[in-house]
């Protein structure tokens, strides 16, 4: 059964429009505790209790305020922990026993945009079945619970550290950070105050961008999906390296001392040829739009790389299934189950941390190995439904680049999880030839949305 709210990461959308208004949301945190209590193995009398954490956008309070009298009135208790990285809060529901973890964040997106996603008690993303059963209680009538078994909310006051104390027990104890000059962009978000602090703790000496919220400025020319500003302050400060997150710290992207970004790619080719040689990563999990260059880079060192969907909860179904503990995607999700149940970008960095400071060497030196075929990838907006399948003209320019590529590349189209953006890609060793059959593919793909 389709989803109707759902997409590959929560309910997200525009704030102020349908699903991601005020009393849309607080059905929704009714709903989810609805299912939540169905579900739930407690004794008798004993509320479930839920997690809910958030980035820094305007709209989160009014977000939280709806989803906590959702939840109430469903019986369920909240605790709020205020502005958390996704991972942090995945991370606090498992360690806290609780029946559920919720995040109020649109990620990358601008600040006007926002999103509920939901974690389980594992720290996992809720599967589709779950997902379905929330959605069927959105149909129904929301009737409040008596005014007995209402839940109540209190707030967590010692949420960061314990997260901070969490991404330190995944850096090795015989290792430090001392000597190492870190720029860390938090993309005035979710991670501002624990993303520093954690390479500061560890040793490292820390400068901050990004990490001046203000409700309107999350993602804004900042983070990982904006790294000029990170490859500006490293040079300005002559710094080691640069670790930029995104609005919810999910997400990585690293600069070495002279300016030259790394994406997710890079990062798990680091991470796994470090692991590798303790025997401990047979396979890496990607996805469709991993690059060519990872994939036969990690073949050359003998590790398996399989493909999954785009969106992080595929690429953990895929580790899952084959049992390996490392995927990721080349935006910079990273998931090492060896160390949490999610994708984090904190964590992320700390292992190709460990990496660089056990092996002795930087960015560069450890990713000599590794030549990234050049990708060229075009978002064009449509309407929402458009059938971009059936249309014939964008057909063809799909098989004439495929056909101008001649076996050295590939395409891929799909349309984004959480925008109206179709997503065209092209990729080849080829980088002109790349480029032009992009563009002539997303010229095709204009042409058929305003017709």
């Amino acid at each position: 059964m389709a989803r109707k709210y759902f997409g590959t990461d929560g309910v997200r959308g525009r704030v102020g429009e349908h699903p991601i208004t005020p009393d849309f949301v607080m059905r929704l945190g009714y709903a989810a505790g609805k299912t939540l209590a169905a579900h739930d193995r407690l004794t008798e009398g004993v509320h479930p209790t839920v997690l809910v954490g958030k980035d820094t956008r305007i709209s989160g309070y009014m977000l939280e305020s709806a989803l906590e009298a959702g939840f109430a009135a469903a019986g369920v208790n909240v605790l709020l922990c205020g502005p958390m990285p996704t991972p942090a809060v995945a991370y606090l529901t498992r360690a806290l026993r609780l029946q559920a973890g919720v995040v109020i964040s649109a990620s990358h997106n601008p600040f006007d945009d926002n999103g509920i996603k939901f974690f389980s008690a594992e720290g996992l993303k809720l599967p589709d079945a779950v997902e379905l059963e929330i959605e069927a209680h959105l149909d129904q009538p929301m009737v409040c619970e008596a005014s007995v078994r209402l839940g109540k909310a209190q707030r967590i006051e010692d949420a960061a550290g314990r997260y901070i104390e969490f991404c330190k027990s995944t850096f090795p104890n015989d290792l430090d950070l001392r000597g190492l000059r870190i720029v860390v962009d938090s993309a005035h978000g979710a991670g501002y105050q624990v993303a520093p602090s954690v390479f500061h703790e560890l040793g490292a000496e820390v400068i901050r961008i990004g990490n001046a919220p203000n409700g309107f400025n999350i993602n804004d020319e900042v983070g990982a999906t904006a790294p000029t500003a990170l490859k500006r302050a490293v040079l300005e400060n002559k710094a080691d390296l640069g670790v930029a997150l995104d609005g919810d710290g999910d997400r990585l992207i690293m600069v070495d001392s002279a300016g030259k970004s790394y994406d997710g790619d890079e990062v798990l080719y680091i991470i796994a040829c470090h692991a590798a040689k303790s025997g401990t990563v047979p396979g890496v999990a990607g996805t469709l739009m991993t690059n060519l260059g990872l994939e036969h880079a990690l073949a050359r060192k003998g590790i398996a790389c399989a493909r999954a969907k785009v969106g992080d909860r595929y690429v953990l179904e895929l580790m899952q299934a084959n049992g390996w503990s490392l995927g990721g995607e080349n935006s910079g999700h990273i998931i090492c189950l060896d160390w949490h149940s999610t994708g984090d970008g904190i964590i992320a960095a700390l292992q190709v941390l460990a990496a660089l400071r056990r092996e002795k060497q930087t960015l560069p030196q450890a990713s000599a190995d590794l030549t990234l075929y050049p990708q060229k990838l075009i978002n064009v907006r449509m309407a929402a439904g458009f059938d971009w399948k059936s249309d014939e003209s964008i057909a063809q320019a799909v098989k004439a680049a495929e056909a101008a590529l001649d076996g050295s590349g590939r395409v891929l189209l799909r349309p984004s999880g959480t925008e109206p953006l179709l997503r065209v890609m092209v990729e080849g060793r080829d980088g002109v030839l790349v480029n032009a059959q992009a563009e002539a593919i997303a010229g095709a793909v204009r042409n058929a949305v305003g017709a």
